[in-house]
């Protein structure tokens, strides 16, 4: 390698100094120099001796630690807070309350119908039958979050089933791959880690387990052998950081330092037990009765191997008594808050959702550490849950419902509706809202799908409770079409002669 690139120096050279002599000598220096100063994260010697880098694909690398990592996570959540704090913020945020479709086929009775034929088939989408398909979606999201990836399959059931839609969804575990199917066939089509891929290197299938590996209660009939499952029924949902086909935790950055804290916090909870648990010694006895190695026991006279709490020891023929005076930890709050900083930064969440601190922020600052989190999460949303999880149930759904004749056609369109993120300071956010509302620069259904809310039923609600007002004679101060702003009657254009009202009843 060092050959090479000495042959490319001299070339370079030869190209900007051709003759012999000073300025080749010059020209040599200078592109050493440049050679050495490309790129210090790149340089080798004393600062970096221990910096281990390797060339692998992502592939290459989540193989050979991807069940390592997945396992560790785990045991994080299940025994760290900070890790279970980091995983509920990042699944609250992305799904909420649910991620909510409508049909959008532009027929207005068809749509309505396909919404009530889902919110009917939601309730028992879960193959388990524990969760509705908002649920699904949570317990997904969790465990693409926690580990890495996780699969959902399709699973179509029999008309005599009675569901609404013969239907159910399956969630497996990351686990449930089969990494051991490995092979490659002479048409160039492989298998690669339980993921079957076609000559042009599209997914065709995927090796799952019927039951996960780690189970103790598998039927001895079925045992540990994996299953091959077309691609067109598995929905693999997972976060790529490179070009990847396996996902890995979230949490992967700062899995030692999660780890390390855990330690820290543990030796400094010892170390204040210990010290609380010796009240004093009594000591200052005679040197005849010291002895040369002088024991120390209780009020009993027993010999003291463990410490407890209120302990007092004596020394051997000791008459004065000393207490001891635990030591003071300082700067112990400082040093856990840049731990947890670091944490926070891993885990690519604000500190103050991860904490719940928030003695060191302000409105500006915490604002404008929200609304970039939000930005991430926008993008998680409309990147990947919504287009590699929920869009594709959707076309199950509704190929479902047209093969048992409940819809027209396999393929209806769908809008998706993330829940709302709340207003930092309601009432300036809704004073922006109307203002961009009165200028033109946005429109009423995109502040009311910023809210989480369907604009069909939000604005069918609005007419039937105007028409309710108009009937009773009812006129309220908060009805734009008759109040001005200000409190005051809106002209009637069919009637621009009568006379003009006073101003409206609040």
């Amino acid at each position: 390698m060092q050959a090479s690139v000495a042959t490319l120096l001299d070339r370079a050279i030869a190209a900007v100094a051709p003759r012999a002599g000073v300025k080749r000598l010059l020209a040599r220096q200078a592109f050493a120099g440049l050679a050495k100063r490309a790129y210090d994260g790149a340089a080798t010697g004393r600062r970096t001796d221990g910096w281990r880098s390797t060339g692998a694909s992502a592939d290459a690398e989540i193989a050979s630690a991807g069940a390592v990592l997945r396992n560790r996570m785990r045991d994080l959540v299940r025994n760290n807070p900070h890790a279970a704090k980091a995983v509920s913020a990042w699944v609250s945020n992305i799904v909420g309350s649910g991620i909510c479709p409508r049909a959008a086929s532009g027929d207005e009775a068809l749509d309505k119908r396909i919404n009530d034929l889902f919110a009917e088939w939601s309730k028992i989408c879960d193959a388990d039958g524990r969760s509705d398909f908002y649920g699904l979606t949570t317990l997904a999201v969790s465990g693409m979050v926690e580990a890495g990836d996780i699969f959902a399959r399709r699973r179509i059931r029999r008309a005599s089933d009675g569901l609404p839609v013969p239907l159910q969804i399956q969630l497996n575990e990351a686990d449930h791959l089969d990494e051991s199917k490995i092979d490659g066939r002479p048409d160039g089509s492989r298998t690669v880690r339980g993921i079957e891929y076609d000559p042009l290197g599209r997914r065709v299938a995927y090796w799952l387990f019927p039951d996960h590996p780690g189970d103790i209660a598998v039927p001895l009939s079925r045992g540990y052998a994996s299953v091959r499952v077309p691609a067109d029924g598995v929905v693999h949902l997972f976060k790529r950081d490179r070009v990847q086909q396996r996902g890995v935790p979230w949490g992967a950055p700062v899995m030692r330092a999660l780890r390390d804290l855990d330690d820290w916090t543990n030796a400094e909870l010892v170390r204040k037990k210990t010290e609380a648990c010796l009240v004093g010694i009594v000591t200052g006895g005679d040197d005849a009765d010291q002895g040369v190695a002088p024991s120390v026991v209780d009020a009993d006279g027993k010999t003291i191997e463990q410490f407890e709490p209120g302990l007092i020891a004596y020394a051997r023929g000791g008459k004065d008594i000393k207490f001891n005076q635990p030591a003071a930890t300082a700067g112990v709050s400082e040093w856990l808050r840049a731990q947890l900083h670091i944490i926070a930064a891993g885990f690519r969440i604000p500190y103050e959702l991860l904490t719940g601190d928030l003695s060191q922020v302000n409105y500006s600052s915490i604002r404008a550490g929200i609304v970039e989190f939000r930005r991430i999460v926008e993008a998680i949303q409309w990147q990947i849950v919504i287009p590699v999880f929920c869009q594709p149930i959707w076309d199950w759904f509704t190929e479902a419902a047209y093969i048992a004749g409940l819809v027209p056609a396999p393929r209806i369109a769908v809008t998706w509706s993330p829940p709302r993120f709340e207003y930092m300071n309601p009432l300036d956010d809704a004073r922006a809202d109307l203002m961009m509302l009165r200028m033109g620069a946005t429109s009423l259904p995109r502040v009311i799908g910023r809210q989480g809310e369907d604009v069909d039923d939000i604005l069918a609600e609005i007419a039937a409770t105007n028409a309710k007002l108009d009937a009773l004679g009812i006129v309220l101060d908060s009805d734009p079409r008759k109040v001005t702003q200000q409190g005051l009657y809106q002209k009637d254009p069919a009637n621009e002669n009568a006379p003009k009202p006073g101003p409206a009843n609040n």
